[in-house]
């Protein structure tokens, strides 16, 4: 889908991958912010932060800030474990640096992101229990309010058997993590949201009913084990759309997407 340029670009670190593109609304005050996560299986030839371009802009003409924001993909140098899901947490700590300059909330910050972007944006919501051992520690997480998944794997391990369908790589899972789940299996335990459990912040599921990529039942699955954990968790199915379309803004995907935004803000 075509969109409009950022309205400005900051980096957060040397890697050509290590940046993101704001969007700011015309109103004035505080913006609260959408961070926003592009999918394409963590592999670089198959998307970029271009892709959520689009809901990039449609937020901005609802009255919200995003933050679109890229990171390294396999195979990159340093992506992977566990760069790029460093990555991905100093991109959302970065609006820190650069909140004052543009007048961004920071008491309202949510993540969206889109399949493996859901995945990573789970992450970013459960990334303060993970182990102060651990590589992707962070002493200062930017908290967020909530996520929004839109098709996005909450279980590492689980997807192993749906790789191959689901990313055209039947081993894409164990190249992202540095070997299977029987040998690493604390690198799964740390990048998997249903292992982070309770994560404490509200999560809104959507989902195309559709979907062969990542199919519905991940999705099931992990509103199941949150609420089990005392998690406020909801899933929403969309019988018409499959893999793609919940992220285009322009697709009965759109408004749902939207509403959740503002529910989450408004909490």
């Amino acid at each position: 889908m075509p969109s409009d340029p950022a309205d400005y670009r900051s980096t957060y670190g040397d890697d050509p991958s290590q940046f993101g593109e704001l969007r700011l609304p015309s109103s004035p005050g505080l913006h609260p912010v959408v961070v926003l996560i592009h999918g394409g299986c963590w592999k670089e030839r198959y998307a970029g932060l271009r892709d959520m371009a689009p809901m990039a802009d449609a937020l901005k003409a609802a009255g919200v800030a995003s933050w679109n924001i890229e990171y390294r993909r396999l195979p990159q140098p340093g992506s992977g474990w566990p760069g790029t899901y460093q990555d991905v947490g100093r991109a959302v700590d970065h609006l820190r640096s650069i909140a004052p300059r543009f007048q961004l909330d920071l008491g309202r910050v949510i993540v969206l992101g889109h399949s493996a972007g859901g995945h990573l944006a789970m992450w970013v919501a459960g990334r303060h229990r993970l182990p102060v051992q651990s590589a992707l520690h962070a002493a200062q997480p930017l908290p967020v309010k909530g996520v929004i998944n839109l098709a996005g794997v909450g279980d590492m391990a689980a997807f192993i058997p749906a790789q191959a369908t689901g990313c055209r790589d039947p081993a894409v899972v164990e190249t992202l993590l540095g070997g299977s789940p029987a040998v690493v299996p604390e690198r799964y335990a740390q990048v998997s949201a249903a292992k982070l459990l309770p994560l404490g912040t509200p999560q809104i599921l959507i989902w195309g009913q559709r979907d062969a990529m990542t199919p519905l039942q991940f999705g099931q699955d992990h509103l199941n084990a949150a609420r089990k954990a005392g998690d406020d968790a909801k899933l929403i199915v969309i019988p018409s759309l499959g893999h793609f379309e919940i992220a285009n803004p322009s697709s009965p995907a759109g408004p749902i997407v939207r509403n959740a935004v503002q529910t989450l803000l408004g909490k």
